[in-house]
């Protein structure tokens, strides 16, 4: 009996190498996880599979080299703002990580805060 196989096979084996450049590729040029993922014919959940085992094997560079900015929402609202207007203005902020993902966080909120939040994201 003679077996052919048609199309491509879906079973791939991907080195730690080829991984690593898939999931780093995430954030450049603004490519999100989904566009990564569809353009290497893996799903959204393979990648961040792959994310989470690099991590593991010490081969994911850390987010060490992370850097925070100071925002100053004067100049976000084009007008001055004392101390105590800054409690009053509600505008919702959106900061895209490098991994792709995105945080939606109320302007007023306190800085020590979103940088647990922004690690613990980073982290998982």
């Amino acid at each position: 009996m003679r077996v052919e196989i048609l199309g491509q096979e879906r079973r791939r084996r991907w080195g730690d190498a080829k991984k690593l450049d898939i999931v780093m590729s995430i954030g450049l040029d603004g490519a999100t996880v989904t566009e990564v993922a569809h353009r290497h014919d893996v799903s959204r959940q393979q990648i961040y599979a792959w994310r989470h085992e690099l991590k593991k094997k010490g081969l994911l560079p850390s987010t060490a080299d992370t850097v925070f900015l100071p925002v100053d929402m004067a100049a976000m609202h084009g007008a001055p703002l004392v101390r105590e207007d800054v409690a009053r203005v509600s505008a919702m902020i959106e900061l895209r990580l490098n991994d792709g993902r995105s945080l939606r966080f109320d302007s007023g909120v306190d800085p020590a805060v979103l940088t647990r939040l922004i690690r613990a994201v980073e982290a998982a």
